[in-house]
């Protein structure tokens, strides 16, 4: 046998138990342990993905337009739970709306049946999500009135293949998301609003269904995210996730590539996770670590019927917040909320077709990249954001202006616009560089709302 030959096989099963040696730690149940892991370099690369609120709580499809309560008082999807929290400035509201429509008789558990997903399409779905120019997707398994996609075990009659759909939603979008490349990801609630188990005996929960619904989950699905959410009501220690996240790093079958966020106990926002969450910028992140901001195309995630057009963020104002997001190093996971017949509104659509013709020029400046160092500090009236890849810093202007001007850089080697042929006047003097935007016509200009120069050392 050939030397040469011997010495590239062995080259090769070195190379192969190295790999598989560095994904073969132990992390113990522990936060010490398991934040040792390095987060998967895919996550802080993708930089968009699209998330999905989509249940029960699609079919009455409403929530007040009231701020009465603060932070999240116009959620559809909590609308469940908005009948019953007489302590809410908007509780008579629901209460109200619902007898109307539906009488005092019609329980929130009558929803299901008409939960149908009739016009549910995946790779229809899967498409738009690829077209919008999103890496990833994210799912809600299961939201916290406690209705899962699945067919989960524990929900007995109360999942999408036993009532309404009678489809595993949730299998047949993670294979239409795959297909198109894309990674597959799930939300889940660890708390459920009015489950009797819950309320009575936390511990019996957690043990017989949360823990046992979140395993079967990763292993029937491989999911590359495991987005938590209901974390509030108990510290980490009673939620176990310490001792989920060790099983889902060491055994589970999306070991290697999964990450998970930090909404895992009442004690872990902004500590442990693979990485940190802001919610329509309320999060109060700390530095070091890959962070995701999520908001909605409008202002509930689960779709309300009752946002009128100035409630939903034009695109415009959508690529202007994944450009500030991504320019600060996060990610942008921006929500649509799909109505009970498996239609994604219309109005969602054409927001995620324009950001991704917008990224279809610009993704260079976006993906694989990273703040730079450089950068003035981002505030509400930034109007010029910096990214750094390679050898290359891109200036993203949210304002198109006839001079470009930044300050304390090197000489750059080419200066060029993204999406334009022509040349890029520019002039460096004093460590300043000031680039001449080309002078350009409607229909000729490569995008809109943004546009981005690349300047190469």
């Amino acid at each position: 046998m050939n030397k040469s030959f011997i010495k590239l096989v062995l080259a090769a099963i070195v190379l192969f138990l190295a790999i598989n040696l560095s994904f073969a730690q132990n992390y113990q149940p522990n936060w010490e342990s398991l934040d040792k892991r390095p987060t998967p370099e895919w996550f802080p690369k993708a930089k968009f993905g699209v998330f999905i609120h989509w249940g029960v709580y699609s079919v009455p499809a409403w929530a007040t337009n009231s701020y009465a309560d603060g932070f999240g008082s116009n959620y559809a999807e909590w609308y469940w739970q908005r009948l019953f929290a007489e302590n809410l400035k908007i509780h008579k509201e629901f209460v109200e709306f619902h007898e109307k429509n539906y009488g005092k008789n019609f329980v929130y558990q009558d929803f299901a049946p008409k939960f149908t997903a009739e016009l549910f399409d995946p790779a229809k779905w899967a498409k738009i999500f690829k077209n919008s120019g999103a890496k990833y997707v994210v799912l809600t398994s299961k939201h916290h009135d406690g209705f899962t996609l699945w067919k989960a075990p524990q929900s007995w009659n109360w999942n999408a293949v036993d009532i309404g759909p009678k489809r595993d939603l949730a299998g047949e979008l993670s294979k239409a998301v795959r297909d198109e490349g894309l990674r597959m990801g799930f939300y889940y609630s660890l708390f459920e609003w009015f489950n009797p188990q819950y309320k009575s005996d936390v511990n019996g929960y957690v043990e017989q269904r949360m823990l046992p619904q979140m395993k079967d989950l990763v292993t029937k699905y491989k999911p590359d995210i495991i987005w938590a959410d209901g974390d509030w009501d108990q510290t980490a220690k009673t939620w176990r996730t310490e001792e989920f996240t060790a099983w889902l790093f060491n055994v589970s079958v999306s070991k290697n590539e999964v990450v998970i966020n930090d909404r895992l106990g009442s004690d872990t926002k902004s500590k442990h996770g693979s990485f940190q969450t802001s919610e329509y910028g309320s999060g109060n992140l700390s530095d070091g670590k890959p962070w995701e901001e999520t908001r909605g195309i409008g202002q509930s995630f689960g779709y309300n019927r009752n946002e009128d057009l100035e409630q939903y963020s034009s695109s415009k104002e959508l690529i202007h917040e994944l450009i500030s997001v991504v320019a600060r190093g996060g990610n942008l996971l921006l929500n649509i909320g799909p109505a009970a017949d498996g239609t994604i509104p219309v109005i969602m659509q054409q927001r995620l077709k324009d950001i991704g013709d917008w990224l279809n020029i610009n993704g260079e400046a976006i993906y694989e990249t990273k703040s730079w160092e450089k950068a003035p500090k981002v505030t509400k009236e930034t109007n010029l954001f910096f990214t750094q890849k390679g050898n290359s810093v891109y200036a993203i202007t949210t304002k198109w202006k006839n001079e470009i001007e930044i300050k304390d850089i090197s000489k750059p080697a080419k200066v060029t616009l993204l999406g334009y042929q022509g040349k890029v006047d520019y002039v460096y003097q004093n460590n300043n560089l000031t680039i001449k935007m080309p002078l350009l016509t409607p229909n000729i200009i490569p995008c809109q709302h943004a546009w981005t120069v690349k300047i190469e050392f």
